[in-house]
């Protein structure tokens, strides 16, 4: 109810002063600022609304651990998991919400076997991907390594492979970590063990720092992505250094108030501010939505391209980075996946579990070309969360090809229907939402030589069709 009267307050505001925003010429320059800036701090928000559920709030339900240190969840995500939008259920997750205002955090890795992938991934608060470990980038062998945050200086400490810069006080770590099958989660959960996080000072058995002083996190509102955005991306921005390339950025976001640390009062806006932000939030909405429904090419129905990244991949492109996020926040880079994205069949109508049932084939030798493994996971197409079935089956992956069904030239299909396919194919069901339908495909440390899906958008490799079954 609450979400319903904003979203009519938004209305009226839009159409009450519809007609003097066209007329008011200092008008438009703050629409088009605050729309700039709803863009720019999409992910911010985004992030931090996701941080304070899994670091700061224990009663979110979806709370990991404190600030610096690690949770491991011997476990994938299911329907129950709702922070982010298109959850991964492929790999068990291990979470590090990292505060690095005092001093650095060094992350201790075990020696992980060769057969098993791993990745950890560092995301600053813009959402940027600044830096990996594990398999493909440093490989499976033991080490240690420091992450710095903006204001810290010197030399690389003894014991220490590599420092890892990041541009941002707090940051977040996520650790994936390959399930092999179904009996293997003992083994994952031994994998997780030997994830160490210590703040610098504990590792150089020294002193400590002063710690960084308290903080009143706010709690985050469900109209923070809306027309409270300015209150939580002054907050979030006060923890981002501006680097050369932002400050004009934010000398013109401080004009409409939206500066580093500063307070935003909705209710003191005058009305043709109100008026302003209610149509940028609109307009910034749709220009992101727009932008996350076109990502790279249509290719037999499935959109691939590379939308995440760190700084230099975006160079300054705020409705990609804010389209990444709404696509699925936390996604890798494209050298360490790729996701094909799927909302129609291969005739180009819309993917729907009420309408029709649908079948994914690949022919013999022409699976996903990758170095780790490959996934399809079935998202609710109006929440982009996992859905709900009687097998508690969320996705088809590599590790499941032997247990599948095969057709009789070899090759393997994929149903992909509300209600189970015959008996002899039921190994091969994955199943959908009773609605609109979105598919993902995860393709973990994509092969660079060819067949290959990368460049992600015109690689030699395409994905199979999605084709209504007759």
């Amino acid at each position: 109810m609450k979400a319903l009267i904003v979203f009519v307050v938004v209305l009226l505001i839009t159409f009450v002063g519809v007609a003097a925003y066209g007329k008011d010429e200092g008008q438009a320059s703050h629409k088009d600022i605050y729309q700039e800036a709803y863009v720019y701090g999409f992910p911010m928000v985004m992030n931090y609304g996701i941080m304070y559920e899994y670091f700061v709030d224990r009663n979110s339900g979806q709370f990991k651990a404190p600030f610096n240190q690690i949770y491991n969840e011997a476990r994938v995500f299911t329907p129950k998991d709702t922070a982010i939008v298109t959850p991964n259920s492929d790999t068990p997750y291990s979470f590090v919400g990292m505060d690095l205002r005092a001093e650095p955090l060094v992350f201790s890795l075990p020696e992980v076997e060769k057969n098993r992938y791993y990745v950890l991934q560092f995301v600053d608060m813009y959402t940027h991907n600044y830096a990996y470990l594990g398999t493909r980038s440093t490989g499976n062998d033991a080490g240690c390594y420091m992450v710095a945050g903006p204001n810290w200086k010197g030399k690389t400490p003894s014991g220490i492979k590599k420092v890892i810069h990041c541009e941002t006080q707090f940051s977040l770590a996520g650790i994936r970590t390959q399930l092999l099958g179904a009996d293997d989660m003992p083994n994952v959960a031994k994998v997780q063990a030997g994830y160490k996080v210590q703040p610098l000072s504990q590792f150089l058995k020294q002193s400590p720092p002063e710690p960084a002083p308290a903080i009143d996190f706010p709690p985050f509102e469900k109209d923070g992505m809306k027309l409270q955005f300015p209150k939580f991306l002054n907050y979030v921005l006060q923890f981002c250094p501006p680097v050369d390339e932002e400050k004009a950025l934010r000398a013109r976001f401080s004009t409409v108030g939206i500066e580093a640390g500063k307070p935003f009062e909705l209710e003191k806006l005058s009305d043709a501010d109100k008026t302003a932000e209610a149509l940028a939030v609109k307009d910034g909405y749709d220009s992101i939505a727009k932008r996350r429904d076109n990502i790279g090419n249509n290719i037999n129905g499935w959109l691939i391209g590379s939308i995440l990244g760190d700084r230099a991949f975006y160079h300054g492109d705020w409705v990609m980075r804010a389209a990444g996020a709404m696509a699925g926040i936390y996604g890798n880079s494209a050298e360490e996946a790729v996701y094909p994205l799927a909302k129609n069949d291969a005739d180009g109508q819309p993917l729907d579990g009420s309408k029709n049932n649908y079948k994914l084939t690949f022919a013999p030798g022409e699976y996903p070309p990758v170095n780790a493994f490959w996934s399809v996971t079935m998202y609710d197409g109006k929440t982009q969360l996992l859905v709900e079935n009687s097998i508690d089956r969320y996705l088809i992956n590599s590790p499941m090809l032997s247990s599948m069904k095969k057709n009789d030239d070899g090759s393997v299909s994929i149903y992909i229907q509300k209600d189970p396919p015959a008996a002899e194919y039921k190994s091969n069901w994955l199943p959908a939402p009773d609605g609109p339908i979105y598919l993902v495909m995860r393709l973990y440390w994509p092969k660079d030589t060819q067949p290959s899906i990368l460049p992600a958008g015109s690689g030699t490799w395409k994905p199979p069709a999605i084709e209504v079954a007759k």
